[in-house]
């Protein structure tokens, strides 16, 4: 990330998108790799009933992958990964280029570089993220959460489902247009923000230690291991993602559960303590660390191929060879 920043002005439209564009990317490469994980880690911070035998264990993320695949083949470990890639796109690029800037304007040179520093601008580059995207997030969850559709789960359904929370459906006769015609005019943004507090609470330490682990790491002698950068940034980044998700991970589990709640309760809100009673109910203090396991499965390799990636894309964009 610190390539070309002697060469271009920072704040210039031309560097924003070219960062947007290549976080973006950044995004969507690595959630792509590891989308089956993801969802299975979904399935067991949610407690879906048909997957909690699965939990608790490392071989436990194999074996819940198999009666997925045998149900809905590759297309069922990939549900819910079309409206990833809608999310990641946008989500990855707002964080990539808000956290060009948040170091910009916390660190103008190197020389007052510092870890809480680092901290903030990775801490605001995901709050920013968070707060443009989060709709697209719960859509997401609510559509891999799905294990007992026949055939393909539409995004289209999902969205209408979360709409009608709370009263009676509309008639199944109800024609696609008049139902986007209803989702445009009188859609409740509330029922598209469930958990989104915790989430806000949970992306500060997660992105904050990202950044700031990476960063610390790639400072130090690791790099010195690898001739080539892409390999610093793939272990970097590898690190960082496994201190982030360390930090934030009973947050996540919590924000999870609230936003599914809506398909256990469409009728009220579960709200963070009724969640947080819920989970301690039933399993303990370890059902705050549930999925932890898939969680370092997924987001070790998610953290590194982003890193290596969003370097290599901006070194290509900004043409350094």
């Amino acid at each position: 990330m610190k390539t070309d920043r002697s060469s271009q002005d920072r704040r210039s439209f031309d560097y924003v998108w070219r960062s947007m564009v290549a976080g973006g990317t950044a995004g969507c490469v690595a959630k792509t790799a590891i989308a089956p994980f993801d969802r299975v880690k979904i399935l067991f911070q949610a407690s879906n009933p048909e997957f909690k035998k699965y939990a608790g264990t490392w071989t436990g993320v194999f074996r819940a992958l198999r009666p997925i695949y045998n149900a809905n083949g590759v297309r069922g470990l990939l549900q819910g990964h079309s409206a990833t890639i809608a999310r990641i796109f946008p989500y990855a690029a707002i964080k990539w280029a808000a956290y060009e800037q948040a170091r910009h304007f916390f660190i103008p040179n190197e020389g007052e570089s510092t870890p809480f520093r680092e901290f903030l601008s990775g801490a605001t580059a995901g709050l920013c993220s968070v707060i443009c995207t989060y709709p697209l997030e719960l859509i997401r969850v609510r559509t891999a959460f799905k294990t007992r559709s026949k055939g393909r789960v539409r995004l289209s359904d999902v969205m209408r489902d979360i709409y009608y929370e709370g009263q009676p459906p509309p008639s199944k006769t109800a024609t696609t247009a008049k139902f986007s015609r209803k989702l445009l005019n009188k859609v409740s943004l509330l029922k598209f923000y469930r958990g989104f507090s915790m989430t806000m609470i949970g992306i500060i330490p997660y992105a904050g230690m990202s950044f700031l682990v990476y960063e610390q790491a790639s400072k130090s002698k690791i790099r010195s291991f690898f001739k080539s950068k892409s390999a610093g940034d793939l272990l970097c980044g590898g690190i960082a993602g496994a201190v982030g998700q360390t930090s934030a991970y009973p947050f996540e589990v919590i924000r999870r559960r609230m936003q599914v709640g809506g398909l256990l309760h469409p009728d009220r809100f579960v709200n963070f303590n009724e969640t947080c009673s819920l989970i301690y109910r039933q399993s303990g203090i370890r059902g705050f660390w549930v999925g932890l396991s898939i969680g370092y499965l997924k987001v070790i390799p998610m953290n590194a191929i982003s890193f290596a990636t969003y370097n290599l894309a901006k070194k290509m964009l900004f043409r350094e060879y």
